[in-house]
């Protein structure tokens, strides 16, 4: 019956995931949930630099505002995307993978640099945001239940490997390492690099939804597909209390397609939140219902 509901977003993981030209041409396996990633993260990281800048210039004028460079706007992608895995891959004894292969890394640089040389780009909207929020669902879906688990759960050492904490960890540093170093260095602002406290250890920092649904996504999965022996004596117990049985695992497209809608629905609703889209609905409902009562009293 799970299967039968996530039917659409297996397929749509099945179908993202497929490499495609021009870039198969070159005997590159880049596929449009790639590309879809790329744009996304280059576009908003653009979008924060002009929000930034503005606020600025609005508060200090031009005072200290340092000429665009290429360089600069690279640099801070290419911090968001692997400085987390920058950490994480040397205390695992393993090699980052931009070190392996400069495919990706040269994406992220030249769709940054078409993004750029765009004249203008929209603004941060809630019309923008909502639709894109569910595409964050699937792209950190990937992230955390396909790219990340595998480097703790194929270790060659079977404590790294066994060990629920280094996965939750690895998870946690990874998916969160590249912002953290971004925001503490001041990348994406218009002035030179100055050392700030970011915004994850500020107060309530640690509420941020992108800090702990990584952990808690990977877990999920890990839990879901008994990627380690904890998670599956954890399973197997929860389902005994239950009163149900849990054999075997669940297959991991399904897991996959599980935490892929359980992130998009955060995102929504942080989008929600964060524009104040809770509140008008509630304005409006409200008004609907005076507007009913209002209505019954004139027929009475």
């Amino acid at each position: 019956m799970m299967s039968l509901l996530l039917s659409p977003f297996i397929e749509v993981f099945r179908y993202s995931l497929q490499p495609i030209a021009p870039f198969t041409w070159f005997g590159l396996s880049i596929s449009t949930l790639d590309l879809v990633a790329t744009v996304r993260l280059c576009l908003i990281l653009r979008q924060i630099r002009e929000q930034l800048y503005r606020k600025h210039v609005s508060t200090r004028g031009v005072a200290g505002v340092e000429a665009q460079s290429f360089g600069k706007s690279v640099s801070a992608t290419l911090t968001v995307v692997y400085g987390g895995e920058a950490v994480v891959a040397p205390l695992l004894g393993a090699t980052p993978s931009f070190m392996l292969s400069g495919t990706f890394p040269a994406l992220y640089a030249a769709v940054q640099g078409l993004i750029d040389a765009l004249p203008g780009v929209p603004d941060i909207t809630a019309e923008l945001e909502l639709p894109l929020s569910i595409v964050d669902g699937f792209t950190r879906a990937y992230l955390l239940c396909n790219l990340i688990p595998p480097s703790v759960t194929t270790h060659a050492s079977p404590a790294i490997a066994n060990s629920p904490w280094t996965l939750l960890v690895a998870s946690l540093v990874t998916a969160n390492g590249g912002f953290f170093f971004t925001n503490m260095f001041s990348l994406l602002a218009p002035t030179p690099f100055a050392l700030t406290t970011p915004p994850e250890l500020q107060s309530y920092g640690w509420t941020t939804a992108d800090l702990w649904c990584a952990p808690a996504i990977t877990g999920l999965y890990a839990f879901l597909t008994h990627a380690q022996p904890f998670w599956a004596d954890a399973h197997a117990l929860i389902a005994q209390l239950l009163g149900g049985s849990s054999e075997k695992g669940v297959d991991p497209e399904v897991a996959r397609a599980v935490c892929a809608v359980l992130l998009s629905a955060l995102f929504v609703g942080r989008t929600a939140k964060n524009f104040g889209l809770w509140k008008a609905f509630e304005n409006v409902h409200t008004k609907v219902e005076d507007a009913k009562g209002k209505g019954k009293a004139k027929v009475q």
